[in-house]
């Protein structure tokens, strides 16, 4: 605002108080987003392909029979999160041995392996200090062997059962990950979350039911908002709105109990669901090695 000489002269010295109070309160509005946007932590948030699924009949994903007969396809994803405290792998999806065998397992496939979209961003699996996954299934865990050096967040009844006698029947599968049983090791319980790096920006969410310590991923980003990364609390995409339980889950009760927990609070915090195998929702991210933030 400009005023005139005579204007000037003639503004009563309320006037003045008034556009200094306003311009001061303006400057003061500025300072304080400015501040809350140096306060929030620059996390950068990379989905990787990790093997793929064809399911010739998915009947054993829904224990009301709604899959008898259909045929769906699954993407396998891995999720690296940037932090300024650290990096942390979220599931390591489809063990890499599968890149290089001459014979893929049915219906499984593989472009890529973990550790070369790692060598693109300039990393390799020993400079990740930490690693968590939703669960123990081979296709979450696949390659926890290749981060044996770091830190291994768990949900203490997930690693039971990922180191139960049956696990460790299967020598292909329980030995992509059985490096992890002399990892550095931090066990979590299912009551609360836990805060990976201390100001509440990652989140490490119980959901049992798929499994005993199945567990989803929040990550707080500047721009794009709160992000939860499910895990397998769905597979498949019309699942969730149907809230259709897979016939191999170990508890249903406990698999519906923490569909509601994680729907309650993705809409408390108006977050992005992503159903990890769901191929739209894979696909909705920034293509690798672009970064959602």
């Amino acid at each position: 605002m400009q005023l005139s000489p005579t204007a000037a002269s003639e503004a009563s010295p309320m006037t003045f108080c008034a556009v200094f109070v306003a311009f001061s309160l303006s400057i003061a509005a500025l300072a304080a987003a400015r501040a809350a946007a140096a306060a929030e932590p620059d996390i950068a948030l990379y989905a990787m392909d990790c093997g793929r699924m064809e399911l010739a009949d998915a009947d054993a994903f829904a224990d009301d029979g709604a899959y008898k007969g259909v045929a769906k396809k699954l993407v396998v994803p891995c999720y690296l999160i940037r932090h300024p405290k650290g990096d942390l792998i979220w599931d390591t999806g489809l063990t890499e041995a599968m890149a290089d065998a001459a014979a893929k397992p049915p219906g499984m496939s593989m472009d890529r392996k973990l550790s070369d979209q790692l060598k693109e961003l300039g990393l390799s699996p020993a400079d990740i200090e930490y690693l968590a996954v939703s669960h123990s299934h081979f296709d979450h865990i696949g390659n926890g062997g290749l981060f044996a050096a770091s830190t291994w967040i768990v949900d203490a009844d997930e690693r039971a059962y990922a180191f139960r006698p049956q696990a460790r029947a299967d020598k292909i599968e329980f030995g992509a990950y059985a490096a992890l049983e002399n990892a550095k090791t931090v066990e979590i319980k299912e009551d609360a979350p836990y805060d990976v790096f201390g100001d509440g920006s990652v989140q490490i969410v119980p959901a049992p039911g798929h499994t005993p310590g199945h567990s989803v991923l929040l990550v707080k980003l500047a721009q794009a908002g709160p992000v939860l990364l499910t895990g397998d609390l769905w597979h498949i995409a019309e699942s969730r709105e149907a809230k259709r339980v897979p016939r191999f889950n170990v508890d249903r009760a406990k698999t519906i109990a923490s569909y509601e927990a994680v729907e309650k609070l993705a809409a408390e915090i108006g977050a992005r669901v992503v159903r990890q195998h769901v191929p739209e929702d894979f696909d909705a991210f920034p293509k690798f090695p672009q970064p959602l933030r």
